[in-house]
């Protein structure tokens, strides 16, 4: 349970908050993070920190607290991740796939490539009191459910973080949630390059009405995040799309092949 070589991936875990309102939650937080191993605490646009409360309610983990990332935003926050799991309450419509605590935290570590350099994973937690909004969701590659008490799921932010810090410390001591050495996942901001080439495409090609969207990106996001896109794979797709952008590129080119073709004897 504590080889130093298999919890040496739990640094490359981070725990992001999101829009969190109260500071005692994050101070509590850190703490529950430190007592399992993890160090990453990435907070967007909290309502108030530093705070003399969060570094009470850390109780011996200001360094956690120390060392913890203030972005403006999620995308700032999701920089150079490879895997985004984002915990809710409920199966969401249109979202990506659900596990349950342990085996979601057992997924999330095994996302990790064997040589981790700068490449993360991030496991997201929405607002105390409304959770990650759909948005919020829609930008995981994975949802995860902790398997409360139906009549009352009702969960303070800290302990949901500090049971699914003990899932991960659990994860990484076991022997088969082992990296894929063979993927080279894509990272967030490359997906979400991806996603934006997607949208613009399907409107200049009259796919998409950007007026009545309904729910083609949503739904392209789920197939997107069911596959664990590969950097070779996104690069491909992208190609494509910039093929599909210059018409009148590729009819220029069918004109000179066709000329090719010509018997220059006739």
């Amino acid at each position: 349970m504590n080889d130093p070589a298999s919890l040496a991936r739990l640094r490359h875990v981070r725990i992001v908050l999101s829009h969190p309102s109260h500071p005692g939650n994050i101070g509590a937080a850190a703490r529950a993070m430190k007592t399992m191993g993890l160090t990453q605490l990435t907070l967007v646009a909290p309502r108030r920190f530093p705070d003399d409360e969060a570094t009470a309610r850390a109780s011996g983990a200001g360094d956690v607290l120390a060392e913890a990332r203030v972005c403006a935003t999620l995308d700032e926050a999701l920089v150079g991740t490879v895997l985004v799991a984002g915990m809710t309450a409920r199966r969401r419509d249109l979202a990506a796939p659900f596990h349950w605590a342990r085996e979601g935290a057992a997924e999330l570590l095994a996302g990790l490539p064997e040589a981790t350099n700068d490449r993360d994973v991030a496991l997201l937690f929405g607002h105390e009191t409304s959770g990650l909004s759909n948005e919020e969701l829609a930008r995981c590659h994975l949802g995860i459910m902790i398997p409360t008490n139906p009549a009352y799921s009702s969960l303070n932010l800290a302990a949901a973080v500090q049971l699914m810090c003990y899932e991960l410390r659990l994860a990484a001591a076991t022997p088969s949630a082992v990296p894929n050495t063979l993927l080279q996942l894509a990272g967030n901001e490359e997906v979400e390059g991806l996603y934006s080439h997607l949208e613009r495409v399907a409107i200049s090609t009259g796919f998409l009405d950007p007026a009545q969207p309904k729910r083609l990106l949503p739904r392209l996001r789920r197939l997107f995040a069911r596959t664990r896109l590969e950097c070779e794979e996104v690069s491909i797709l992208r190609g494509f799309l910039s093929t599909v952008e210059q018409p009148k590129r590729r009819k220029s080119q069918q004109s000179s092949k066709q000329g090719q073709t010509e018997n220059p004897l006739e």
